[in-house]
């Protein structure tokens, strides 16, 4: 059996399923969900005709250019889960409607049902590839096949409990903004340095409204207060790629020095309850955007296209200036202020050294 599994590339282990397929998955949400919102809200925001007009009518529901995007997101997140997988042609392509299925059948917890159904999906689809003369038909019908039947199995109950969870966060939330604003913002902030996705785990839990937006405070702390504490040591292009585009590249480091880590998760836990308690920051956006933090902007852009939709639906008035103010503070200001602060306290006890956050070393 070993043997087979070797052949065949199946490798049963949390990285491959954990991280490397979660994190697909999170690369496949943004390609399709996140950036159909995104276009959306710039033909809004824009006045742009062609990307707010209806392109296609389906099953009597119109879509935008932004919504056929979105529309996409579950056979996204499955071929991107296939991909990750190394799945060979047949199975990747049938992956396509395996992700369909289980993201419609999972309802608003899809994304987590999509997980799951498409690991499974793909690796009896990787059993069965090139063992017989037929291929063509054999692998997709047992891949196909198996979605199908686990679409229409489980991800019902999966969907549910997922969604579950993330309105159990988002009441204790609600409840409790000052004590679940500061474990969110930490706990998801770390997910994002870490080599799993907080994006997908946020997308996956449906995470939203004031549990979202400790989330992004999280995101934004860890990727902003690394940018900045590793300054002096990367400069500007260090800043950028970290401050754009992910902290994860300081895991190196982190594993050499935990103590690193300090000032990052410790402005977190500070910008948490800040944005829970005195701005009442919302995620009222894509969930998913509630795990990217400043990557690309897409955790602020997808606050402000809460803000859009909320006074769109009448549950907003209007955008007012405290709400930039606490989004500017949150996300940017806060995070670089704290980190820089709490960081020469570390530095000052001897826990962080020069070259400590030195990426490439």
């Amino acid at each position: 059996m070993k043997a087979f599994l070797k052949r065949k590339n199946i490798e049963i282990s949390l990285k491959r399923y954990g991280i490397d397929a979660l994190g697909a998955m999170a690369q496949g949400l943004f390609c399709s969900l996140l950036i159909g919102t995104i276009i959306d809200t710039l033909g809004k925001q824009l006045s742009i005709g062609f990307l707010t007009q209806t392109v296609a009518t389906i099953s009597g529901k119109d879509y935008t250019v932004g919504g056929m995007a979105s529309a996409m997101s579950g056979p996204a997140m499955a071929a991107a889960i296939g991909y990750a997988l190394k799945c060979p042609p047949l199975v990747l392509f049938s992956m396509i409607t395996v992700g369909f299925a289980a993201n419609a059948l999972g309802g608003a917890g899809g994304p987590l049902a999509v997980l799951f159904i498409a690991i499974i999906s793909a690796e009896f689809g990787k059993a069965v590839s090139k063992e017989t003369k037929v291929d063509i038909l054999v692998t997709p019908l047992v891949t196909i096949g198996v979605g199908m039947f686990l679409s229409w199995l489980i991800a019902p109950p999966v969907g549910k409990a997922a969604m579950a969870v993330g309105n159990l966060i988002m009441w204790a939330t609600e409840l409790q903004p000052f004590l679940m604003g500061i474990l969110v913002s930490v706990l998801v902030g770390m997910a994002l340095t870490l080599p799993i996705s907080s994006a997908a785990i946020c997308a996956a839990f449906g995470l939203a409204g004031l549990a979202g937006g400790a989330a992004v405070a999280g995101c934004c702390a860890q990727m902003i207060g690394f940018a900045v504490i590793s300054f002096r040591e990367n400069k500007v292009g260090g800043l950028v790629s970290q401050g754009l585009g992910t902290s994860m590249l300081q895991m190196g480091n982190i594993v050499r020095n935990p103590r690193v880590w300090i000032a990052p998760t410790a402005a977190s836990a500070i910008t948490g309850p800040i944005a829970t308690c005195v701005f009442r920051l919302e995620m009222n956006g894509p969930p998913v955007s509630s795990g990217m933090g400043t990557c690309g902007l897409v955790g602020p852009l997808g606050v402000y296209t809460g803000w859009v939709n909320d006074v769109a639906s009448g549950a907003k008035q209007a955008v007012t200036g405290t709400d930039w103010l606490g989004l500017v503070l949150v996300c940017l200001v806060l995070p670089a202020l704290l980190s820089f602060l709490i960081h020469i306290l570390v530095r000052k006890a001897g826990w962080v050294k020069d070259g400590d956050l030195k990426l490439g070393s």
